[in-house]
């Protein structure tokens, strides 16, 4: 069998690692013949239900798993590892300000960044699920400057997942029949939903939907507001979904995309399609060979224009207050 691919998940006790450990595990990521040896880490008030979380892979006797550890220690857990999950953030409360939140994941992604810098390989991969993704993922890079950039990433496929299954809902297909949606811009809901180069059995989405006001309304309005909708029904916020996301974000960056297919990915700007360079921007992107590459000349028309420049703005506010509050925190 071949080495283990080492991979971190943190907040690894939360329910998004619950969720998550467990499609890992099952070799959804990495392969059913890939060795994982998973690096489990959480805050020390959380190594209890950690331990749990830890008796039940054991118990789920899974093949691919090689070995687990369990720790509140970054330094073990960003060891020589190959992939990191970073989930554990800060969640924005009722009544905090952008800075506030900002401030408080500051202190976590320094922390978690310059782990990664000292510890981690060269070549690791992290995605950061962690809220805001995009902002936490541009200052975990700031403070792991020997990692290339482009190892970088914050999730936004859950949003292309939302947008893919709205559209199969509404057309009555399989949703593996919808192909190529988008999400532009931030994790937030400023962000932008795509189906202008999309299609349903090859067809053009605008042509199967047929309904040009909803696309632009309603179907853009539910995927921006999709987490909203699931914390007012479950009183949680998305776990499953959000981890089944993580492993399709992970699991296109190591395996690759399908010749004529991109996926959605937060990365870091070159100012492509007239977005700001530098901060951490949704983009449609294929990927050969582990590296993405974002896709060039797709038509955008002035509809399109606006929601990426709303988008962009937030993302720059953002990019500013986080770099002034990693200025202080130095």
């Amino acid at each position: 069998m071949a080495s283990p691919v080492k991979v971190c998940i943190t907040g690894a006790a939360g329910q998004i690692g619950y969720s998550l450990v467990y499609m890992i595990g099952s070799g959804a990521v990495f392969g059913s013949n890939t060795p994982v040896s998973l690096h489990l880490l959480d805050i020390p008030p959380m190594m209890t239900a950690l331990n749990g979380v830890c008796m039940e892979i054991a118990d789920c006797a899974l093949p691919c798993v090689r070995d687990v550890v369990a720790t509140d220690d970054p330094a073990v857990a960003f060891n020589d590892i190959d992939a990191a999950f970073l989930v554990g953030a800060m969640p924005r409360k009722e009544g905090m300000e952008r800075k506030d939140l900002l401030s408080a994941n500051v202190r976590i992604f320094k922390v978690q960044g310059e782990a990664l810098d000292k510890y981690a390989k060269k070549s690791v991969k992290v995605l950061v699920v962690g809220n805001p993704a995009n902002t936490n993922a541009l200052i975990c890079a700031q403070y792991a400057p020997s990692i290339p950039k482009e190892n970088f990433s914050a999730m936004t496929r859950l949003d292309q997942n939302r947008a893919q299954a709205q559209i199969a809902a509404r057309v009555g297909v399989p949703v593996a029949e919808v192909k190529n949606c988008i999400i532009w811009g931030n994790h937030s809901s400023t962000q932008f939903p795509d189906v202008r180069h999309a299609s349903v059995n090859g067809k053009p989405v605008y042509e199967a939907v047929n309904d040009d006001a909803w696309i632009k309304g309603d179907f853009i309005t539910t995927v921006q507001k999709r987490g909203g909708a699931v914390i007012a029904a479950r009183k949680l916020s998305s776990a499953m979904s959000a981890a089944k996301a993580a492993c399709d974000h992970m699991a296109s960056w190591w395996n690759g995309t399908p010749e004529g297919s991109f996926v959605s990915m937060g990365v870091f700007s070159d100012g492509s399609y007239g977005t700001a360079p530098g901060v951490m921007f949704s983009f449609p992107v294929t990927i050969k060979d582990g590296k993405w590459s974002i896709v060039q000349g797709l038509p955008i028309d002035d509809f399109a224009k606006a929601k990426l420049e709303a988008t962009g703005k937030e993302l720059c506010e953002e990019r500013d207050d986080a770099l002034e509050v990693c200025a202080a925190a130095q």
